[in-house]
């Protein structure tokens, strides 16, 4: 139910108001008030209630002012008795502890809320406007007032009214009090109805707030006497200083970065260190153009690397942002603002609107009732009522009401500090692409440390001299491991996340792409991703004989219309008003005479209206049952719409709409029930078919949200998702679970989603599923996500997350709904596809080139001239920067590296190029009148570099077929034809004017092109064979080892262990 504020009375044993009752509001006895929401305590221990307005922060004149309060003191001398009575004391209206100032004075007579209305006209009065004597609207006088304040004030005053400041009188004046600069303006209906419809539908952008019950998660238990704090007086600076000693300050704990040594540890890895050994062999060998080439690469990749490690650094302090700056907190009596760093557990902290508060706490007043916006902590966007005993937690904002509460928790055992560390643990794993890499590079790197164990053995025997041996080493390092293998990647995912970016999907981590790919279930919330985010009216019940626009119009006038003072609920109303046009026309002519918002214990909202014709009549609206008992106090109502009614009530709540009964009195007539209008959160327009192709895809959605599992489950059955939708507390993550581990992963495995999720279940059901072998995405928006995003494979933050949120998540959308998501997963799996084509086509050349040069520096100790090596090395990704810009498909199915398929089709493929480059070399050693491909032997480095040159430039055309279409029906790009054939022409150049050696004939290049284009076609039609094979079929998408017995005993057996962890931390 929506947000509202005081308590509204009992229309059914009421009549209609006089004009004297809104006027009899209690004064608080002053030997009380310090204990009371709403009223703080100064140093002379006076209550304190800043007033906007207050003609002493306004440039009044003295003389003015003191005649304005002698006007006020000889009117309040008029209710002399009621305010002994009240007051309680001997002395009069003020007591003897007030300052005697006339401005000081006059302030603590607004303050103490004692005569308001006179207070209020006598400023009027001064400023020369014209007052209302009517009870019923007591502070219009103020709000006019107010107005001409900011008005006619010099610029400096009316900043000052604007933004709500007044210093709260404190000797040093060095403390300012933020009030709300609204209360000028709030309780004034709009000029223009149309007017406020547009402005709150503009306000939205065209979106209603979602109405969600959202439930806080664990507070900190901990011993209850250091909560036993005297609500009056508060904490001593002794007890704040034990206390402080023990827990420490109010700050999240900071782990201190060696950036330096960080920024060094990513020149550590397989391909690093191949890297490292080559630049020494480099310089040692004085070959100073490989030197800088190499260089240039390990300080590209490193940098890399960094600049994304440091950016998820960036987490835990978005999440310190979240925290208060200051706190009002009651100590030795007094109320005293400090930081909020200063705070500890069992302090009393003053809170009231605007407020954010500093430390986990719970309401500690017998009449607290406040509303709080957690959108920060839970990413949900409607405020929570909060009453005695409620917890509210630590960066939560205050919209409504006053209230003391006791701190229970601060620091790092806050819920926003457990948050923190969750993103922390979420954050000691490496990589999932960057595991793939580091693999592959492990593998390549055993290979050339084997080559060059036999290269070094056949040397020794033949008692090569040394620099001979190292160049024969620095040949195969180049050649053997593939050092641009993370720049080629890394600029295929650049390319990508540019054209997701346009997309509206901004990538903060590159390797996101390649876990997007591959993701097999998306964990998604609710609201503002499967649904619209926006509340919205749905086809009332009507009574008998009434109409919708009744109910519309009835329904209405129990809203709150000041822009300043609407709440979702009523806002979703008074924007449906243009649906109900007859309705619209009418509520103009009403005259609102007294308004109770929202009350928790009535469930209803009440307005007291008068008609066009001077009729006055009660309107309600709120929880159906309730309305429905108010009709029945003093109407008859028959038992055949009794049960009708209560039927609609039932099906609203099993459909998960939130209804609302409306109802009306008539003066003199008995209560009239007109019908239930219900409010849904509709899912977009786009969501099912969505799921649907998420499904062709591969792809399976969970649905994670906040809501009850009613409205959960019906959601998910209007999207397809499935029913299977079950209460989080079922995981038992907090220790209270039952089932073993093996039955709870298969619980998460089997379920379509969760409701009444906390951070802790999200971050459990990723864990789950990660155990179990899937690679997980996770959607998110609010801090309590944080952790979750960070440890799901691919994190992401949906349209309006939270900045901690951003931080965490690897990819950020910008555009809302499903759909985005989905489209961005097609482009990850294109994008997949050409890094899948590249690995494969370095990983043959690789093993090509390993295989040719290692026997030929083993069976004839020699090789190819060392310059000729490393241009090889450079033309095999020159040919391939551009694959970033190739045309590809999307698989229909997710897509990973599968890497006994991968290195199966590498080495097929560098084995028969290998074979051809020894068939061109064979020939020539086969030199004579009638064989060899060339004329002479000068040009040999020449011919076998053009060779390699060819057939490993047209292998990459092989390789990036690797959808479902052909050849013929994805034709590469313009770009990396463009890029292959400037290959081509450099290496046949070079071949034909002998660049490093003698020129060859233009013959013998025709030659050469042949064999090369025949040992493609070789290449070609194995790979084929391969791709379509069963066998490769079922490697690359084949299901995951069963499990057995055995492994569910250590699924058991870690769950328990785990659930004891739990209970001995909640036990401390």
């Amino acid at each position: 139910m929506a947000d509202h504020g005081t308590n509204a009375p009992e229309e059914g044993n009421r009549s209609l108001p006089s004009a004297s009752k809104a006027q009899d509001t209690p004064v608080v006895p002053m030997t009380e008030q310090s204990s009371v929401p709403g009223h703080m305590t100064t140093e002379d221990n006076a209550p304190h209630h800043p007033v906007a307005g207050d003609s002493t922060e306004q440039g009044v004149g003295a003389d003015d002012l003191n005649a304005e309060v002698t006007e006020a003191e000889g009117r309040l001398d008029a209710e002399e008795a009621r305010l002994n009575e009240l007051f309680r004391r001997p002395d009069g209206p003020y007591p003897a502890d007030w300052p005697t100032d006339p401005r000081a004075k006059f302030r603590r007579v607004i303050e103490a809320d004692v005569c308001m209305d006179l207070a209020a006209q006598a400023l009027c009065a001064e400023l020369g406007i014209a007052t209302e004597d009517n009870n019923r609207r007591r502070n219009t006088n103020l709000y006019d007032a107010g107005d001409k304040l900011v008005e006619d004030e010099d610029e400096l005053a009316e900043n000052e009214l604007a933004e709500g400041k007044i210093l709260d009188g404190n000797k040093d004046g060095s403390s300012v009090r933020n009030i709300d600069s609204n209360i000028i303006h709030q309780g004034r209906e709009s000029n223009s109805l149309d007017d406020l419809i547009e402005s709150l539908i503009a306000e939205d952008g065209n979106a209603d707030a979602e109405v969600i019950s959202i439930k806080g998660g664990e507070i900190a238990t901990l011993p209850s006497a250091l909560f036993d704090t005297d609500p009056k007086y508060g904490l001593s600076d002794s007890e704040v200083t034990i206390r402080r000693k023990k827990f420490g300050w109010n700050r999240m704990r900071e782990e201190k970065h060696n950036y330096v040594l960080q920024f060094l540890s990513f020149f550590n890895g397989p391909v690093q260190w191949v890297m490292e050994v080559t630049v020494i062999l480099a310089g040692g060998l004085q070959d100073w153009i490989d030197f800088g080439i190499i260089c240039a690469l390990l300080l590209s990749n490193a940098i890399v690397a960094f600049a994304q490690e440091y950016q998820a650094g960036n987490i835990v302090a978005s999440l310190k942002k979240t925290l208060a700056l200051r706190a009002l907190v009651l100590r030795n009596g007094s109320i005293l603002e400090i930081s909020s760093e200063e705070v500890v557990p069992g302090d009393i902290i003053y809170v009231k609107d605007g407020t954010i508060v500093a430390a986990d706490g719970r309401l500690v007043c017998d009449d607290a009732y406040i509303q709080v916006d957690q959108s920060g902590i839970t990413g949900e966007s409607l405020a929570v009522d909060k009453h005695k005993g409620d917890p509210i937690f630590a960066s939560s904002a205050v919209k409504r009401g006053t209230a003391l509460m006791v701190v229970v928790a601060t620091g790092d055992h806050t819920f926003v500090g457990n948050a923190a560390a969750l993103v922390n643990k979420a954050g000691n794993t490496t990589g999932h692409f960057t595991q793939v890499l580091n693999g592959m590079a492990s593998i390549l790197l055993g290979l050339v440390v084997f080559t060059i164990v036999v290269i070094f053995i056949a040397s020794y025997y033949r008692s090569n001299p040394i620099v001979q041996i190292l160049e024969f080493t620095l040949a195969i390092t180049v050649v053997g491991v593939p050092v641009g293998l993370h720049v080629v990647v890394t600029t295929t995912m650049a390319v990508g996340a540019s054209h997701l970016a346009k997309q509206q999907a901004i990538v903060q981590k590159l390797s996101a792409i390649e876990s997007l790919a591959g993701v097999e279930i998306l964990c998604s919330d609710k609201t503002g991703t499967l649904t619209r985010n926006r509340l919205t009216l749905g086809d009332p019940y009507l009574a008998p004989g009434r109409t919708a626009e009744e109910l519309m119009l009835t329904a209405c006038l129990a809203a709150n219309r000041t822009k300043g003072g609407i709440d979702p609920i009523d806002k979703v109303f008074i924007k449906g008003l243009r649906f109900y046009q007859r309705a619209k026309s009418q509520i103009g002519s009403y005259k609102t005479l007294e308004f109770y918002p929202f009350d928790p214990v009535s469930k209803k909202v009440t307005a007291f209206v008068k008609g066009p014709d001077g009729e006055e009549l009660i309107c309600v609206k709120g929880a159906p049952m309730t309305v429905l008992r108010t009709v029945g106090e003093d109407t008859m109502l028959s038992e055949e719409f009794v049960k009708d009614y209560e039927a609609n009530v039932n099906e609203f709540a099993s459909r998960g709409f939130r209804a609302l009964g409306v109802a009306r009195k008539r003066q003199g007539e008995p209560w009239e029930i007109l019908g239930i209008m219900p409010c849904l959160d509709p899912p977009r327009h786009d969501t099912a078919k969505t799921i649907a192709e998420a499904k062709e895809l591969g792809l399976a959605i969970k649905m994670l949200t906040g809501d009850a599992v009613a409205i959960a489950r019906e959601t998910a059955r209007k999207l397809g998702l499935g029913t299977n939708i079950y209460n989080a507390e079922r995981l038992g993550v907090t220790g209270a679970g039952s089932m073993p581990g093996s039955e709870i992963n298969d619980f998460v495995e089997a379920a379509d989603g969760f409701a009444e999720v906390y951070p802790q279940h999200k971050y459990s059901v990723v864990e789950i599923l990660q155990r179990r072998g899937y690679l997980v995405a996770m959607t998110g928006d609010g801090v309590n996500d944080a952790a979750s995003l960070k440890k799901a494979d691919t994190g992401i933050a949906v349209e309006g997350a939270s900045d901690a949120a951003r931080s965490a998540a690897d990819i950020v959308f910008l555009e809302p709904g499903l759909s985005a998501i989905i489209d961005a997963v097609k482009i990850s799996r294109q994008i997949f596809h050409r890094m899948y084509a590249y690995v494969v086509y370095r990983i043959a050349l690789s093993i090509h080139l390993e295989l040719f040069l290692g026997l030929w520096m083993v069976i004839m100790n020699e090789t190819l001239d060392l310059r000729l090596t490393v241009l090889l090395a450079i033309f095999a990704d020159v040919a391939t920067l551009t694959i970033a810009y190739d045309h590809a498909s999307y698989s229909q199915s997710p897509v990973k590296w599968n890497q006994p398929r991968l290195w199966g089709e590498s080495i097929v493929l560098g084995l028969i190029l290998a074979a051809g480059t020894w068939v061109t070399f064979g020939s020539m050693l086969l030199q004579g009148d009638d064989g060899g491909v060339i004329e002479g032997w000068g040009s040999r480095d020449e011919v076998l570099f053009l060779e390699i040159t060819l057939t490993q430039s047209w292998l990459i055309l092989i390789t990036r077929v690797t959808g479902s279409r052909s050849f013929l029906t994805n034709l590469p790009s313009i770009w990396l034809l463009a890029a292959i054939v400037t290959v081509n022409v450099a290496g046949t150049l070079m071949a034909a004017y002998g660049i490093f050696g003698e020129p060859t004939s233009w013959l013998t290049i025709l030659r050469v092109w042949i064999l090369a284009f025949g040992m493609t076609c070789a290449s070609a039609l194995a790979f084929v064979f391969m791709h379509n094979s069963q066998r490769f079929n079922n490697l690359m998408h084949g299901k995951g080892p069963r499990r057995n017995d055995r492994e569910r005993s250590w699924e058991d057996f870690g769950l328990n262990m785990q659930r004891m962890a739990n209970q001995h931390e909640r036990s401390k």
